[in-house]
């Protein structure tokens, strides 16, 4: 049977959630939104909420109740809840693993019982410490160690995947997992340790540029837009069904250069200053050197990926503005 809506979204008043949301809305889907707040925000949405055809229920993917309650109202059911930020991992390791797994869980029991395509977002960070650049699906996953709270996200991440893909084999679950890479755009927040609004922050306001680490590390920054166009695509094809893939850019930065062109593009007199990991993180932090996505599957399956360039991204997310929450 049918549901009142086209999409569940949940996590939907996030930064992907909620322009996920605008983009299904402006092609005349409908949209049911369930999102506990911790992380997201009601600004996000609030342009959203007149829409006859959007429904926002706040509410957590931990109660099994509401989540058989959305799921059965809606069609299909992008997955994007789950515990954000490094600083969030590090501080908050029950909580992490608690909404990451059993959130998912829940959201797959309930899918399992009507059927539900499910795509579920997942993350680059399930790399973990792996030297095989650019990371491709089937490579295989380093993680370090379980005394180090650091990595209990991206093991919970994986393990979310493992229960996707079970679902999937054992149930015949229509089920799809994306791999973001340091989704990006107008209205992240840095208040969870998300690099480039925090960078954007700091040359606004004229503070210090903090480079933690020795920022030689890299990654590939995607533009939020092409990486929904590259979510909606997927849930379009059947041939992703049952399959993991990679979402995000190709075009490889230090953080240090980030962070330099971030200063130059904002015509910021800040000073960049490197902090070291251990001052700016518990003992014992670890961090990946690279991030590269391997995204031949992604282009098999759809054709596209995301484009826009590193420079492009920053004047972009400047000229929205200083990220919310990172003040």
């Amino acid at each position: 049977m049918a549901g009142r809506f086209d999409y569940l979204v949940t996590g939907g008043a996030g930064f992907i959630g909620s322009h996920l949301c605008e983009r299904l809305l402006s092609s005349g889907k409908s949209v049911c939104v369930l999102d506990d707040l911790s992380t997201g925000n009601l600004k996000n949405i609030e342009k959203l909420l007149a829409s006859d055809s959007f429904h926002f229920i706040e509410g957590t993917v931990l109660s099994v109740e509401t989540v058989n309650n959305c799921v059965d109202m809606c069609n299909e059911i992008i997955h994007l809840a789950a515990a954000v930020g490094v600083e969030n991992v590090i501080n908050k390791p029950v909580e992490t693993i608690e909404t990451n797994v059993s959130g998912t869980e829940n959201i797959l029991r309930a899918a399992r019982g009507n059927n539900t395509k499910v795509l579920i977002a997942s993350t680059s960070e399930v790399y973990g410490k792996s030297w095989k650049v650019p990371f491709k699906e089937d490579g295989d996953i380093v993680l370090g160690p379980t005394s180090r709270n650091r990595w209990s996200y991206a093991c919970s991440k994986a393990l979310d995947e493992f229960l996707a893909l079970a679902y999937n084999h054992s149930y015949g679950l229509p089920v799809v997992i994306c791999r973001f890479f340091n989704t990006v755009g107008p209205r992240q927040s840095g208040r969870y340790g998300m690099v480039l609004p925090r960078f954007i922050n700091q040359a606004l306001t004229g503070q210090p540029i903090t480079v933690f680490g020795n920022g030689t590390q890299t990654r590939c920054f995607s533009l939020v837009s092409e990486v929904i166009d590259c979510v909606l695509a997927l849930m379009d094809k059947p041939e992703a069904v049952g399959k993991v893939v990679n979402i995000g850019s190709t075009e490889e930065i230090t953080i240090l250069e980030l962070a330099r062109r971030v200063r130059e593009i904002s015509g910021s007199n800040s000073e960049i200053i490197i902090v070291p990991y251990d001052k700016a993180y518990p003992e014992g932090f670890e961090d990946m050197q690279r991030r590269v996505p391997d995204v031949s599957r992604l282009i098999g399956l759809t054709g596209i990926r995301p484009e826009a360039d590193t420079t492009a991204i920053i004047k972009k997310v400047i000229e929205f503005g200083i990220p919310e929450g990172v003040q």
